[in-house]
């Protein structure tokens, strides 16, 4: 009887190494391939964090820049984009402060999404205040050393959640999606007038177009600038539009320049806005598709025939409340 039991162990023993081999051979669908959102959520971040010079941490200007220097540098070593500089339209952005504690000083360190939401805060290491007072380089930078984990754990979880929250977040296919904030420095009724203008005129040329930054890819922001000319009795009117990417990219600008008599856009813009925002949107597009924002598609002789073609003069209507036609010159 002991034999045989002895017998019927080798036995089972056999079949189970015999079979061990065999486990290679099973259906593994999933293995090596997480699920459809999971490789997209691991993927390199595509936005900037920007790190401007923190106007609250106990520093002088000098130390401030300093310190954004060797945040930006030790964020990159952890992997997170970062970039010692005022933030563009679609970056991220990270503030730092600084209490006292006592006889040691604490940084915060506060991140902000593009639009300007809180997405977390975190603490820093407890530092002697005298040794923040002197901001040695070698105090700075452990000190940045010690945060960027930190802050680079802040950002993976609130980028976790807008993924989670915005599906559309995931996948880059479909329309460019461009986020157009205010425009800035107009006269009169200029930036309202010249910004829901220019979002129309966007959509037109088959652009999705945000008023948050938020899922965006491209921005693209306006600024006006009006110079009197005293001597002619007219003013100099310059319109930059400037287009950049979600990582920061500053990919062109589209400058439209015009003189007009003086006080003429003082009040009311009316269809100097519609006509400058239409004739200003087909140089963003252009930069945007030469970004790579929409699908490749061959052009045929009549598209190839209406393609906008760079430093093209731009039309626009001619009376004695209107600008005179403005040029555009495009950089990428």
């Amino acid at each position: 009887m002991t034999s045989s039991l002895r017998a019927l162990r080798r036995a089972v023993l056999a079949l189970l190494v015999l079979a061990l081999p065999a486990c290679g051979d099973l259906p593994q669908p999933y293995r090596g391939r997480p699920g459809g959102q999971a490789g997209l959520l691991a993927a390199p971040p595509a936005y900037r964090l920007a790190v401007p010079a923190p106007a609250a941490a106990l520093l002088t200007n000098a130390q401030a820049e300093s310190f954004a220097e060797a945040l930006s540098t030790a964020l990159l070593t952890a992997e997170v984009p970062a970039s010692a500089t005022d933030p563009l339209p679609l970056d991220w952005r990270l503030t730092v402060e600084a209490s006292l504690q006592g006889n040691a000083v604490v940084p915060r360190y506060v991140l902000f999404d593009p639009d300007g939401r809180q997405q977390g805060a975190t603490l820093g290491t407890r530092i002697p205040a005298r040794d923040w007072q002197d901001a040695r380089p070698e105090v700075l930078q452990r000190a940045a050393r010690e945060a960027a984990p930190r802050i680079a754990d802040l950002l993976l979880r609130a980028e976790a959640a807008r993924k989670g929250n915005d599906p559309a977040a995931l996948t880059e296919s479909g329309p460019p999606r461009i986020y157009v904030p205010m425009v800035r420095g107009a006269p009169g009724d200029g930036n309202e007038a010249l910004t829901i203008r220019i979002r129309e005129a966007l959509t037109s040329q088959g652009m999705i177009v945000q008023d948050q930054a938020q899922g965006a890819r491209f921005a693209v922001t306006g600024q006006v600038g009006v110079f009197d000319q005293p001597q002619s009795r007219t003013q100099r009117v310059e319109l930059m539009w400037t287009v950049s990417r979600q990582d920061g990219h500053d990919l062109g600008r589209v400058l439209q320049l015009n003189e007009v008599p003086m006080g003429v856009l003082s009040r009311f813009w009316g269809d100097v806005a519609f006509a400058a925002a239409n004739e200003a949107a087909g140089g963003v597009r252009t930069v945007v598709q030469n970004a790579g924002g929409f699908p490749q598609q061959p052009a045929s002789g009549a598209n190839r025939a209406a393609a906008p073609q760079q430093g093209q003069g731009l039309t626009m209507p001619r009376d004695g409340n209107t600008l005179p036609p403005p040029q555009m010159s495009e950089a990428n």
